[in-house]
């Protein structure tokens, strides 16, 4: 099934009908989205990041979830498939897949799945409306980067059980440039635009074409990953960079969001979580460049700019030491487009003849 989640597209699967061997699904789901190449013409990538993701869904064996749900990002142009992150714009559509599937019966006017999402063991609920149990997309819920209007999937995330500051501090100094390392379900990097010698309203095309801030933004992700526990990154999109810069459209700070070489045209959830647990956290690098929404406030909403409009969190913070997020909520919006079979190109590929 094809499925808008969030501002993302990607394909969802069964996981049982996908191979188990993990080597053998990847090189599927390489010919599936048309990887390696830019353009994804011969599979069903949108030749973005963005919207060469992939969903694969079963039932859980675990008391605490009703479904699990393994995130795999396609790389567009290599040959990757990378399990190493979750993303919080396809859980919006994987309670509604699960629903559509069988996996969890519908309620008569709304439903809640909980989720186990595999690649970091974390719960989530979503609950969406399914009127005489059928799911409904459609609604009144706007969110930006999305045209039109879709019914409300509101997503509940329950306290993590990892640190969310991995170092310990709530400010480490990465070769000379201060850094926020958070990981509210998303292991994030805060950095202050003003750090980089740049504004954080340029636009994400400008942003990417600029050499010298890629090779910054390279070395720091690398030294932060290493800070942050999660080893060697080369090969990763962990840990997501987020450029801040003071609000200009009433919210909490502007973003720019590196995933990890392209600029987010909007922002990630499981991201913009990370976000708004770290501009509430005393002494970070937010601090001087967030406006919250009152003073020593811990609670409540928070809403990230970034490069086509908003989003809300809901997000809740004990100070500690260490800080806690007590709570993280989002609304977001997903839509089934198609649902069939996909045929992808063939494994061993043979020199075809000139069609005369």
């Amino acid at each position: 099934m094809l499925m808008r989640g969030g501002t993302s597209k990607g394909a969802y699967f069964l996981a049982g009908d996908l191979p188990a061997d993990p080597s053998v699904r990847k090189e599927l789901l390489l010919r599936v989205m048309g990887s390696p190449d830019p353009r994804q013409i011969d599979g069903i990538g949108g030749a973005h990041p963005l919207t060469s993701k992939v969903a694969v869904v079963s039932a859980s064996p675990a008391p605490e979830a009703d479904v699990d749900y393994l995130f795999l990002q396609v790389s567009v142009a290599e040959a990757q498939v990378s399990d190493r992150q979750n993303c919080g714009n396809l859980l919006a559509g994987v309670g509604p897949f699960a629903v559509e599937r069988g996996l969890v019966p519908a309620g008569d006017a709304r439903t809640s799945v909980r989720i186990r999402m595999l690649n970091t063991g974390d719960l989530a609920t979503a609950s969406f409306p399914t009127p005489g149990g059928r799911v409904s997309y459609t609604g009144g819920a706007k969110i930006s980067g999305v045209p039109g209007t879709a019914a409300p999937v509101v997503i509940e995330f329950p306290q993590g059980a990892g640190p969310l500051l991995p170092t310990g501090r709530a400010v480490d100094l990465v070769g000379g440039t201060p850094v926020t390392c958070v990981d509210n379900g998303m292991p994030t990097v805060l950095i202050a635009a003003s750090g980089l010698r740049i504004t954080g309203y340029e636009d994400p095309a400008d942003l990417e074409q600029n050499q010298d801030l890629r090779t910054r933004l390279h070395e720091l992700r690398l030294a932060a990953g290493e800070l942050m526990g999660l080893g060697d990154v080369r090969t990763t999109t962990v840990p997501k960079l987020t450029l801040l810069a003071p609000p200009r459209n009433g919210g909490a700070v502007t973003t720019r969001t590196f995933i990890p070489v392209r600029c987010h045209t909007s922002i990630g959830v499981l991201g913009a979580a990370s976000v708004a647990a770290g501009l509430r956290i005393p002494g970070s690098v937010g601090e001087g460049i967030a406006q919250l929404p009152s003073a020593g406030s811990q609670g409540g909403l928070v809403r990230i700019e970034h490069p086509t409009g908003f989003l809300d969190i809901e997000t809740e913070i004990a100070t500690g030491p260490p800080p806690v997020a007590r709570r993280t909520a989002v609304v977001r919006t997903a839509r089934k487009l198609f649902d069939g079979t996909v045929f992808p190109r063939p494994a061993a590929e043979t020199e075809a003849a000139p069609h005369p």
